[in-house]
């Protein structure tokens, strides 16, 4: 259990806000104020364990929503990344920013902007950046988390490991956050939504909150840690 530190209010400090405006990404606001209630929400329940996980991290956007969350609370974020970009984020590819590659690799690499983006915000003392990429760091972890946030990369094998990997550590009563799932395929890609059906097809999960893109799943039974059944 946590015990929150600071008051929670109903949104991120304007300071923060504004640097989360200005860190590159792709959350819009309502989503990200979900994420801030949700994050708040689930760390200071009676038995929370004082940290939330965050699958794709890019620049830090919206690990400020959840730092704020957190800082509130008592709590910690760990954000995972290898910090080298989803595929369309690559070269050749509709969000791909020159502006983020390492002139020294020839690479994406967007670990210094998130540090930025976590001084800037004075979130350095409650966000742990883990530089590693989602499937090394699950086989590492270990631990229940009081929500999962899955924002990595939307490849179906991508995403696949996402769920596989951090949904099992959702405690019970805990929540895991998945961003866009469009059950439309003309709004976007599919895997996204297709790893949110696997999750409720297991049943340890309910749908409690669905804001633009970003689905809520409560976890109300299984082991945690335990593979989910694939359904």
């Amino acid at each position: 259990m946590t015990g929150s530190s600071t008051r929670m209010s109903a949104t991120p400090s304007p300071e923060r806000l504004t640097v989360a405006a200005e860190a590159p990404g792709f959350m819009p606001l309502d989503e990200a104020q979900t994420l801030f209630e949700i994050a708040g929400e689930y760390l200071s329940q009676p038995d929370s364990v004082g940290i939330g996980v965050e699958i794709g991290t890019y620049c830090g956007k919206s690990t400020v929503f959840l730092g704020a969350a957190a800082e509130a609370a008592g709590a910690t974020i760990v954000t995972v990344d290898h910090h080298r970009g989803s595929e369309e984020h690559q070269p050749g590819w509709e969000y791909h920013d020159t502006s983020l590659v390492d002139p020294h690799t020839g690479t994406l690499d967007t670990s210094a902007r998130f540090r930025r983006t976590m001084f800037d915000a004075r979130l350095e003392g409650t966000v742990i950046g883990l530089l590693a990429g989602s499937v090394a760091a699950a086989k590492v972890w270990g631990k229940p988390a009081d929500f999962v946030f899955i924002d990595g990369g939307h490849s179906m094998q991508a995403a696949q490991n996402d769920l596989d990997g951090w949904a099992p550590w959702v405690r019970i009563g805990g929540a895991l956050l998945i961003h866009d799932v469009f059950p439309n395929p003309a709004d976007g890609g599919r895997p996204p939504y297709e790893i949110y059906r696997q999750a409720l097809a297991t049943g340890q999960f309910t749908e409690v909150r669905a804001e633009g893109s970003l689905r809520v799943l409560r976890r109300d039974s299984g082991t945690p840690g335990a593979p989910l059944a694939r359904p």
